[in-house]
C-alpha cells in the first residue's frame, strides 16, 4: 500500500523550507509526495529575496492534476500568499472532500519577511481554519491568529481553545517562540490536553522547522495514524533534524531531514 500526501505550499530554492522541505519529509517516512506550489520564492539561508506567486488558474490546474490521478491521503497547505490563493485553495479542499487537511499559518519567514499579506490574513480566519483537521501554529503565529498575548503555558491553552472554537478541529501549539530551556508542545482535541516536553537546541538553524514538522504529521495522518501518534512522531523528527544540523548557509540553515532515520537506526541497535 503507497500512501500519498500532497503538499499546497510556495517553493523554497534554498531548499530548507516550503515545499522542498515538505517533500523531502514526506519522503523520509515512506509517504509518495505530491506538490501544488502556490508561489515561487527566491530565498536562501540569509532570507527571503523574492515572492513570485503563481497565477490562480496554474495553481487550480495543479490541484485538479493531483486529485483526478494520484488522490492524496493527507493534505498540507504552506504559504498561500494572499487573499485569492487562499479562496481558491478552500474552494478545491472542499471540491475534492479532502479531510485530513494540515493548515500551517505561515505568515512569516524566519528573516522577518512576510509571507502572508496583511489583508489575507482575515481571508484565512474564514476560510482555512473551518478545514483544518490539525492547525499548527507557533506563538507569534497564534497571536495574529486570536488577537491575544501569549506569554504562559496558560495563555497558549487558552488561545488553542479559541482556535478551536474558531473551526479547527485540532490545535498543535508549537512552544519554538517560547522563553526557557523546556519547549513544550501542545496538543488539544477539543476536549483535552496532550504535552510534549523536550529540550531546547542552542542552534540558529532552524529555517524550515515549521513547515518540516507540519509536514511530517501530515506524512503520519496520510498513513492512517492517529493525530496523537503523528505529532508524537513528528516531534521526534523535528528534533532529531535540529539537533543534527547540517551546518550550511550563511545564515539560519536547514534543518537536516535525514537525521531521523539515522537516529531511529542507532536507538534501535
Amino acid at each position: 500500500m503507497v500512501y500519498k500526501a500532497l503538499t499546497i505550499a510556495g517553493s523554497d530554492s534554498g531548499g530548507g523550507a516550503g515545499i522542498q522541505a515538505d517533500l523531502k519529509t514526506f519522503h523520509q517516512l515512506h509517504v509518495f509526495g505530491m506538490s501544488a506550489i502556490t508561489a515561487v520564492t527566491a530565498q536562501n539561508t540569509l532570507g527571503v529575496q523574492g515572492v513570485y506567486p503563481l497565477p490562480l488558474e496554474a495553481i487550480e490546474k495543479q490541484m485538479d492534476s493531483v486529485a483526478v490521478d494520484l488522490p492524496p491521503d493527507a493534505v498540507k497547505t504552506g504559504m498561500l500568499f494572499n487573499e485569492e490563493i487562499i479562496e481558491l485553495v478552500a474552494r478545491k479542499i472542499k471540491q475534492y472532500g479532502w479531510v485530513r487537511v494540515v493548515v500551517d499559518p505561515v505568515m512569516i519567514a524566519k528573516g522577518g519577511a512576510p509571507l502572508l499579506k496583511e489583508e489575507a490574513i482575515e481571508a484565512f480566519k474564514r476560510h482555512m481554519l473551518p478545514l483544518a483537521y490539525v492547525l499548527t501554529p507557533n506563538i507569534p503565529e497564534a497571536e495574529v491568529l486570536t488577537n491575544m498575548r501569549i506569554e504562559t503555558l496558560e495563555d497558549r491553552k487558552e488561545a488553542a481553545k479559541k482556535l478551536h472554537d474558531m473551526g479547527v478541529r485540532h490545535v498543535v501549539m508549537k512552544g519554538g517562540h517560547g522563553e526557557g530551556n523546556e519547549l513544550v508542545d501542545i496538543l488539544y482535541d477539543g476536549e483535552q490536553f496532550y504535552e510534549w516536553k523536550s529540550k531546547r537546541i542552542d542552534t540558529k538553524h532552524t529555517h524550515g522547522t515549521g513547515c518540516t514538522f507540519a509536514a511530517a504529521i501530515t506524512a503520519q495522518l496520510a498513513k492512517g495514524k492517529t493525530i496523537y501518534e503523528a505529532v508524537d512522531v513528528a516531534k521526534r523528527f523535528i528534533h532529531a533534524a535540529v539537533e543534527q544540523t547540517l551546518q550550511i548557509g550563511s545564515g539560519h540553515g536547514p534543518t537536516n531531514h535525514w537525521a531521523f532515520h539515522e537516529s531511529e537506526k542507532c536507538s534501535h541497535h
